[in-house]
């Protein structure tokens, strides 16, 4: 599946890459792999999903949230290599949701950015996956993932 076609046919057009909010590198590769920093729901300098899943927002929401952290990932990768085609597997993603103290749905949530990455690349958008609730995140933003990913 070609990615760059896929994204046209989605009408998804990648944001640009968010700016770190400290002393971090957005990307780091290493051989061949590419380390993505954690991407929060950014999009060109404005916040568009914060707040607590369980509390103001519902898991809906949250996925929302989860597939604009996705496109910044792939902003972000683009970025770095150039062209989404030299990904050839998503290896894995982390996602932190930003959750009412109990909340136990966080997979539910980060499944927004999973089948946003599987729709998006196919087979090699496969990947392992950790999801977890916490308090608080950078921000107030609902979600934030990380992730890595497997170039040519």
């Amino acid at each position: 599946m070609n990615i760059n076609k896929r994204l046209a046919e989605l009408g998804i057009e990648l944001p640009s890459v968010p700016s770190p909010a400290g002393n971090y590198v957005p990307c780091v590769q290493v051989d061949k792999l590419l380390y993505l920093s954690g991407a929060i729901c950014l999009v060109n300098g404005e916040m568009t999903h914060t707040g607590k899943i369980g509390e103001t927002h519902d898991i809906s929401y949250g996925q929302e949230a989860a597939r604009v952290c996705a496109l910044n990932l792939l902003a972000m990768a683009k970025s770095h290599i150039g062209d989404l085609e030299k990904v050839s597997r998503v290896v894995q993603l982390n996602g932190f949701v930003n959750g009412v103290p109990g909340f136990t749905e966080s997979p539910a949530v980060i499944n927004g950015a999973s089948d946003l990455i599987v729709d998006i690349m196919g087979e090699r958008g496969r990947h392992t996956r950790a999801a977890v609730a916490v308090t608080g995140l950078p921000r107030d933003t609902t979600v934030e993932i990380q992730a890595v990913f497997e170039v040519k």
